[in-house]
C-alpha cells in the first residue's frame, strides 16, 4: 500500500518511524514532512490546506491510504473532501472534528451525555466575561473556543490574570479562534493524557501516557503545545481508564453517532485526576504531540493495519499491543519559546544521541540548510525519546542522549517525569 502522512511535526516523525516498520506498506510519503521523516519515506512539498492539490497528488501518485497528522486539516474538512475523491483517509470528518475545533461544542456534548468536566459559561464580548470573572473570582480558567495550537489557554490564578486573558484572546491574539471564549472552573489534581481509537462504533484505549503543557521546570511559566510526556502514566490505574471509557469516551462516541456525525480517528481526552475521579478537560481529534513519541515506541502491533481496521469500521480489542517497557521524551525547544522563538541556529551532535541504546530523537521542528546542516525551525525542534524497562531507566537514557546534543539556543525542562519517580 502507498500511503500519505500529512504534517510536519515530532508526532509525525513518530508515526512515521512506526509505520515503516508495516508489511503493509509499499511507500510512505509525506507532507510536508521535516527531515527526520525523510529518513523513513519521501517528503512533498505540499501545501496540505490546499485539498485540491493534496487529492491530485493522491492521485497521481496512487495513493491507496491517507493519514492526517495535525489538527487544522481536519478540522478544515480535509477528511471529508478525500473520501469524496474516493480516497481512504484516518481521521473525523469535519462535523465530528469540531469537538476539538470547537470547545464550547464538546461542553455543550458534556452536558448532553452526563460526561464529568468543570462548570463552564460561554462568551462572545469581552465585557460580559469580565462582569462574571469579577463575580465569579479566581483561580479560573479563560479558553479561546477555537484552535490555538496549544497556546489558547490561561489557568489565571488571580482576577488580574483571568481579565488580561479576556482582553488578549478577544484583542485576536489566536485570530478567529478567539471570536468567542470559554470561561470554565478551575479544576485541581493530575492532569493525564488518554487515547482511543474509534471506527465510529467501537473504542479501544491505547496505552496512557502524561504530558508537561508549561514551559518551566516545576509546571511554571505559560502552557505550551507539550514539553514532555511519559507512558505508562501511573496515575491512569486500571480503575481510572475503565472509568474514562464508561464515563466519557463511549457516551462520547454514542452521541456523535446518534447525531449522524460518528466518530473515526483517535479521540484524545485530556483529563483532570481529582480527588472525586477524572473529569474532561477537552477532546482533542488526533494523536497528541508529544505522547505520540513516547506511544509509538511502545506499540508492539502494526499501526497501519490497526489504522485501516478503524476506517473500515472493524476495529478490535486485540489490534493493539503494548510493550511493558516505559517510554520518555524531552523536547529541546528554541530559547523564546512559546512566544518568540529563536531560529535558524545550527543544531550539532545529533548522530552521538542517536546511538545510545534504545534512543529515539523526532524531529518537529528543523530544516536543513542549503549546505545539509541541521537547523531549527519552530519552537519546539527535537523530542528526544527513550525507551527502558522502568521508567527511571527512560528517563536517564533520555536525559543522557539530551546531553549529547550541541545547540546554543536550545532548552528543556529537567523535571520530566519526576512526579511518577517521586517516592
Amino acid at each position: 500500500m502507498r500511503v500519505l502522512l500529512i504534517g510536519s511535526g515530532g508526532r509525525e516523525h513518530a508515526l512515521a518511524w512506526k509505520l515503516a516498520q508495516s508489511p503493509l506498506l509499499d511507500h510512505l510519503f509525506i507532507a510536508p514532512g521535516n527531515p527526520g521523516t525523510a529518513q523513513h519515506g519521501t517528503n512533498v512539498p505540499l501545501d496540505v490546506g490546499n485539498h485540491r492539490d493534496i487529492i491530485a497528488f493522491c492521485r497521481q501518485e496512487h495513493i491507496g491510504f491517507v493519514i492526517i497528522g495535525p489538527e487544522a486539516p481536519l478540522v478544515a474538512g480535509i477528511v471529508d473532501d478525500l473520501e469524496a475523491a474516493g480516497i481512504q483517509a484516518f481521521g473525523p470528518s469535519k462535523e465530528a472534528a469540531r469537538l476539538e475545533g470547537s470547545k464550547a461544542f464538546t461542553k455543550e456534548l458534556c452536558q448532553v451525555a452526563n460526561i464529568p468536566t468543570a462548570a463552564f459559561t460561554r462568551f462572545t464580548e469581552a465585557g460580559a466575561a469580565k462582569e462574571y470573572v469579577r463575580g465569579t473570582g479566581a483561580p479560573i480558567v479563560i479558553k479561546a473556543d477555537g484552535l490555538a495550537a496549544g497556546k489558547g489557554v490561561v489557568v489565571a490564578s488571580t482576577l488580574d490574570e483571568a481579565l488580561k486573558a479576556i482582553d488578549m484572546i478577544f484583542g485576536g491574539a489566536f485570530g478567529s479562534a478567539g471570536v468567542e471564549i470559554v470561561v470554565e472552573e478551575c479544576l485541581f489534581g493530575e492532569e493525564a493524557s488518554f487515547f482511543a481509537l474509534v471506527d465510529g462504533h467501537t473504542a479501544v484505549p491505547l496505552a496512557s501516557a502524561q504530558d508537561h503543557k508549561r514551559v518551566g521546570d516545576g509546571d511554571t511559566g505559560p502552557n505550551t503545545g507539550g514539553m514532555g510526556a511519559y507512558s505508562p502514566a501511573p496515575i491512569v490505574t486500571d480503575a481510572i481508564r475503565d472509568r474514562v471509557m464508561q464515563e466519557m469516551i463511549l457516551p462520547t462516541v454514542h452521541e456523535m453517532k446518534r447525531r449522524g456525525t460518528p466518530f473515526k480517528g483517535v479521540l484524545f481526552a485530556g483529563l483532570m485526576i481529582t480527588p472525586d475521579g477524572p473529569k474532561l478537560i477537552e477532546y482533542n481529534t488526533r494523536f497528541g504531540d508529544p505522547e505520540c513519541e513516547v506511544l509509538m515506541p511502545r506499540l508492539q502491533s502494526d499501526l497501519l493495519a490497526a489504522l485501516i481496521a478503524t476506517v473500515e469500521g472493524r476495529l478490535k480489542a486485540d489490534d493493539l499491543v503494548w510493550s511493558d517497557d516505559a517510554a520518555l521524551a524531552v523536547i529541546y525547544a528554541a530559547k523564546g519559546y512559546p512566544a518568540a522563538p529563536v531560529t535558524g541556529s545550527v543544531i550539532g551532535s545529533l548522530e552521538a544521541a542517536e546511538t545510545l541504546d534504545d534512543v529515539h530523537v523526532f524531529h518537529a521542528g528543523t530544516k536543513r540548510a542549503a549546505d545539509g546542516t541541521l537547523c531549527s525551525s519552530g519552537g519546539r525542534v527535537l523530542a528526544v525519546t527513550a525507551t527502558g524497562a522502568t521508567l527511571q531507566a527512560a528517563h536517564d537514557r533520555a536525559y543522557a542522549a539530551l546531553g549529547k546534543i550541541d545547540w546554543a539556543d536550545g532548552f528543556y525542562r529537567h523535571d520530566i517525569g519526576n512526579k511518577a519517580l517521586a517516592p
